[in-house]
């Protein structure tokens, strides 16, 4: 392992979520990895996703909390630069092993960093 992969396995901290015999690859691989890159890079998701609500003049804070969860999934599905970008912020933190898996499992991988992105915002409306 190179000085890098060191640096960011120990700056990303502990695997979140259960890792079992039972569970997937892919879903070892979003426990041990997505969901640690993703808490660590939480005030910068909500800041790249307030920026895009005041630069495209949504009024967010004037809608329901059912109509706030829909646009972030809406958001979040269609705009694939906004998904570029979020995603970006998760794969600059993978290790070059990781790098790896997840090339090899890119469909799958982005729908669950995609899922759990907009979980996450949903989640975190009173930040919004």
């Amino acid at each position: 392992m190179n000085s890098r992969d060191l640096f960011i396995n120990e700056f990303r901290g502990e695997t979140l979520g259960q890792i079992s015999d039972q569970v997937s690859v892919e879903e070892a691989f979003q426990n041990a990895t997505l969901r640690p890159i993703l808490k660590l890079q939480n005030d910068l998701i909500l800041l790249v996703f307030q920026n895009y609500i005041r630069k495209n003049n949504i009024p967010f804070n004037n809608f329901s909390v059912d109509k706030k969860m829909s646009t972030i999934e809406t958001i979040i599905a269609k705009d694939s630069q906004l998904q570029n970008t979020l995603k970006g912020i998760v794969l600059g933190l993978l290790t070059s092993d990781e790098c790896l898996f997840y090339f090899d499992t890119i469909s799958n991988c982005n729908k669950r960093i995609r899922a759990m992105l907009i979980e996450r915002l949903q989640s975190q409306l009173q930040l919004l």
